[in-house]
């Protein structure tokens, strides 16, 4: 069943989260889907403008669509993350997605609210959810990269303005995470009160966690025992904090990291192990199953398994 991210969150607040996973190849879509269909979870599948000008949209929305007809059970929305007008305006008139991000949070504050509103004006017609976001994340997101001195706490007053002044469905806001492998290095952790006084002031509007792996320190660890040079001071988003957010308003959490460290690790094993094997099928159906395993485990923290009833 395909939703709006708007639905999902109607249903998820407050009560549990919903796990937002960028995609960029049928493996990734496969173990994704057959993880929601086993735990009965809503999920959003996501495609980033990098992943679209790497696969193209029609293949990455193509490869969607037959996972659904393979998983008739599952309950998802389909998000463009990160998006910028050319690719966005594209999508919205093509069809396929049912949510998209305009991501001008790098931009003053009245410009992004013109950028936004102007997509949210676009996409509402068309029935498509719109996320922005504001404040800065620092960290890499696939082609862009913003140091520490220029990220920034979303501002709740600002939130509150914005909203109001955009339209805008859902809103990814800076509290401390970061994109990437190398999250949290000052130790600091999720700013919760800026949560707290968001849902104050904007009392059950969705809010979304970007830069929400984990960045498990064993698969780092794997991963360079398997001949990788990973730094491993990484830390990323603790599973109490996860749980201590969603009843803050936190509705969808970006999982990007997490499953790129993934495939590394399966990859680097697999060929130390195997160095006479060269048929990429063998470690794929690895991946696929470990990507199934991880989602399970992702679903039953974000407390989502089972509640892909909410919707039928």
């Amino acid at each position: 069943m395909l939703l709006t991210t708007k639905e999902l969150f109607q249903k998820c607040y407050g009560r549990y989260a919903i796990p937002a996973v960028n995609v960029f190849f049928m493996e990734e879509i496969h173990g994704l889907f057959a993880a929601a269909q086993k735990a009965k979870a809503p999920f959003i599948v996501q495609t980033t403008p990098f992943a679209r000008d790497y696969a193209h949209p029609d293949m990455l929305l193509s490869m969607i669509g037959a996972a659904a007809r393979i998983y008739p059970e599952t309950v998802f929305a389909i998000h463009m993350d990160h998006g910028y007008e050319a690719h966005l305006f594209d999508a919205i008139e093509k069809g396929g997605y049912t949510s998209v991000m305009i991501d001008a949070s790098h931009d003053p504050f009245d410009q992004n609210v013109a950028r936004t509103r102007a997509v949210v004006e676009k996409a509402h017609a068309k029935n498509i959810s719109v996320e922005a976001e504001l404040g800065v994340l620092a960290g890499v997101e696939d082609d862009l990269t913003v140091d520490a001195a220029h990220s920034f706490y979303t501002n709740p007053q600002e939130v509150e303005d914005f909203v109001n002044a955009t339209g805008c469905d859902s809103l990814a806001i800076a509290v401390g995470t970061s994109h990437g492998a190398y999250k949290f290095s000052g130790g600091q952790g999720l700013r919760l009160n800026i949560l707290k006084e968001i849902q104050q002031r904007l009392p059950g509007f969705p809010l979304v966690l970007h830069g929400g792996s984990n960045v498990s320190s064993e698969v780092v660890q794997r991963i360079n025992n398997a001949g990788g040079n990973l730094k491993t001071d990484a830390k990323g988003v603790q599973e109490d904090e996860i749980l201590r957010a969603i009843p803050l308003g936190i509705c969808k959490i970006n999982i990007a990291t997490d499953t790129r460290l993934l495939w590394t690790m399966v990859n680097r094993e697999f060929f130390r192990d195997k160095p006479d094997e060269f048929a990429p099928t063998s470690p794929g159906k690895i991946f696929m199953e470990e990507y199934q395993q991880f989602m399970l485990k992702k679903f039953e923290l974000f407390g989502c398994v089972g509640k892909a009833e909410d919707f039928k």
